[in-house]
Formats: structure tokens, C-alpha cells, sequence
């Protein structure tokens, strides 16, 4: 999470994005990037600013595929067409989209920029997306539950002994 605070303890810019900042997400799913924001202020929806971004790395220029001034609009770009939806509801103070087929090549960073005036501060949250070829294998705890029935085998046994006795 991101916290933007200007001013000592000024309530005039106070805006907190949350994001989850690592995701994974398995290559030709659906993807929902969560983007949600407080401010101190309401929204107004004349007022309000938003937009997302992508690069492939820290280094490369950012595109801009999704923004919102006055109405929400997606950008079709040639990396994603129209594989992005917005899925959030403003009223809620969430901004969210979701990528529909995702690729390998959607793998990079992914920031999303929320404005929502008389907040003097911008918010902003950067998810990294991992996009994964296969499952990674489930874990097979098969020797542990055998290590804890035994375990617990052998201290019933002790307790009853003691009872017996």
C-alpha cells in the first residue's frame, strides 16, 4: 500500500491506494489487477482523474491503456487490443480492470494513478505480474500427516498406559 501524506497531519491531501504489489496469474486466464483508493474527500466525478499503466521493465517507457476524466475509457493499444476491461466501481473507490486471455507478454509492471481532487496528492500503487506457464505442482503433505498420526499414535498409547496403571 501506498500512503501520501503532504503537510504535517494536513487533512488537505490524504490518499492511500492499495494494490497487491505481486501477482500471479496463469498464461490465457482472466487477470484482475485490484486497484482501490480512500481520500479524505468524496468523489466527484468532474473532477476525478485516473489512469493505468504498463512497462515491461523500470527501464522501458510507460504505456498508458486505461484512463478515466470524466467517463472511464480503454486505451486500445496493440500490446492488449481489447482484452481490458474496467471492473471496479467508482462509487466504491475502485478502480480495477481485468486483462482477458493474459500472455506472457503481459508480464511486467502495472501502475495505477488516482487523482481525486481537492486532494493536493496523487496516489498510486505498482503491481508486478508474473505470468505463468503451469501450476506450480501442489505439495504433498502425505509424509507429514504420517509423521503426526505416529506422533500422536505414540502419545495415546503413553497416556493410556499411564491410565491403566
Amino acid at each position: 500500500m501506498v500512503r501520501d501524506w503532504t503537510g504535517a497531519g494536513s487533512p488537505a491531501s490524504c490518499m492511500d491506494v492499495l494494490v497487491t504489489h505481486q501477482l500471479n496469474a496463469l498464461n490465457g486466464t482472466l487477470v484482475k489487477l485490484s486497484c482501490t483508493f480512500t481520500s479524505c474527500y468524496k468523489v466527484d466525478a468532474g473532477k476525478f482523474a485516473m489512469n493505468w499503466t504498463y512497462q515491461e521493465t523500470l527501464n522501458d517507457s510507460a504505456v498508458m491503456f486505461m484512463i478515466y476524466k470524466h467517463r472511464m475509457t480503454p486505451l486500445r493499444t496493440e500490446r492488449f487490443g481489447d482484452r481490458v476491461v474496467f471492473a471496479g466501481n467508482l462509487d466504491k473507490n475502485d478502480v480495477s480492470v481485468t486483462i482477458s486471455d493474459v500472455q506472457i507478454t503481459d508480464q511486467g509492471i502495472y501502475n495505477c494513478y488516482v487523482r481525486n481532487p481537492p486532494d493536493r496528492q496523487h496516489g498510486y500503487g505498482v503491481i508486478n505480474l508474473s505470468v505463468l506457464t503451469e501450476l506450480p505442482p501442489p505439495r504433498d503433505s502425505t509424509i507429514a500427516v504420517a509423521i503426526g498420526a505416529s506422533v500422536g499414535g505414540m502419545l495415546a498409547l503413553l497416556i493410556l498406559s499411564m491410565v491403566v496403571v
